[in-house]
């Protein structure tokens, strides 16, 4: 397993080269510069002053030999400073990371805490009504965008209701509140933005899980569990529950770099200070080595999901390990 992983981790480096070559072309292939939106937002800059920011981030220079100076420091952790306000990239991106890890790791528990069960249950009950109304209602989910259901329910609980707060991740006057009533002000305007984010993965797991299950249950070893006389719980959450979770193991290794793509609408919807949101106003102001931060840190968190799922299967599919 251990030269299994080291391979793997070896693998993963010309997948990266490749993406940050790709990227970046890409990203300079835009139209539109740093230089100019800064002259678009303020008119009395000079020529002199523009040449400046040119020479001090290298835009001068050829794209390879930008790319190259962009790799070495990266190869050190050192994104550079941002376009935007000449701050450490990684000193902004540690500053937002709690903030999206925290809403993701929170709607992806209340997700698998939540459908797995809504899943083994509609598929131990297939063609009732409970599986009836829980795939109306995925479908209904799937189909409905997730700026649009954070828009209604932004509309219903707290404006005409007045039950949660509209934005932002704690109160204005946060600093003065006892250590307590930060940890509950904080998790108040959590409610909304969590409960959105896990709409999607709650309708997409809830369906796997089901249509796993129900081949699970249709296998000969259940029919032999059955004719044992073990009793229906023991089938279902210790015979047929484990086989039919390689799926929902994918989806988990899946959903490791949506921590990251998924974060922009939400984030920017509730104005949370999150990775998406900080994304969006990289690219909305050309901010090229932010926006290259955020692209390595995507691509390396989809082919660690990727990873943890492959080792993941040698613990739920026994034959999978002693292949």
């Amino acid at each position: 397993m251990i030269n299994y992983i080291l391979k793997r981790l070896l693998g993963m480096i010309p997948v990266l080269l490749g993406v940050t070559v790709l990227s970046f072309a890409i990203i300079n292939l835009a139209p539109g510069k740093f230089s100019t939106l800064d002259q678009a937002m303020n008119p009395k800059v000079s020529p002199e002053y523009q040449m400046r920011l040119v020479k001090a981030f290298n835009l001068d220079k050829p794209l390879p030999v930008r790319y190259w100076l962009w790799l070495k420091s990266s190869i050190c952790f050192d994104f550079g400073r941002s376009f935007s306000d000449n701050r450490l990239i990684m000193d902004k991106i540690a500053e937002r990371l709690p903030v999206t890890v925290g809403i993701n790791v929170l709607s992806l528990l209340f997700v698998f805490l939540v459908a797995i069960p809504i899943g083994v249950k509609a598929a131990t009950k297939a063609g009732g009504g409970f599986d009836t109304v829980t795939t109306y209602f995925s479908f209904l989910l799937l189909a409905a965008p997730t700026f649009w259901l954070a828009l209604l329910l932004m509309q219903f609980f707290c404006i005409q209701l007045g039950w949660l707060p509209i934005s932002g991740i704690h109160s204005l006057d946060f600093e003065y509140f006892s250590p307590l009533r930060k940890v509950w002000d904080i998790s108040w305007h959590l409610i909304l933005p969590v409960f959105v984010s896990s709409l999607g993965g709650f309708a997409v797991i809830s369906r796997y899980m089901r249509s796993s299950m129900m081949e699970a249950l249709n296998q000969p070893y259940i029919y032999t569990a059955r004719a044992k006389g073990l009793p229906q719980s023991q089938v279902v959450y210790k015979h047929a529950l484990r086989n039919a979770s390689l799926p929902i193991v994918t989806m988990i290794g899946l959903s490791i770099p949506g921590l990251l793509g998924g974060s922009v609408i939400f984030e920017s919807i509730f104005a949370l200070p999150g990775l998406g949101q900080l994304f969006f106003q990289a690219v909305m102001a050309r901010d090229m080595p932010l926006i290259m931060a955020e692209v390595v840190l995507g691509a390396v968190l989809t082919m660690l999901g990727n990873l943890i799922a492959d080792i993941s299967y040698a613990y739920v599919d026994p034959r999978i390990r002693y292949k």
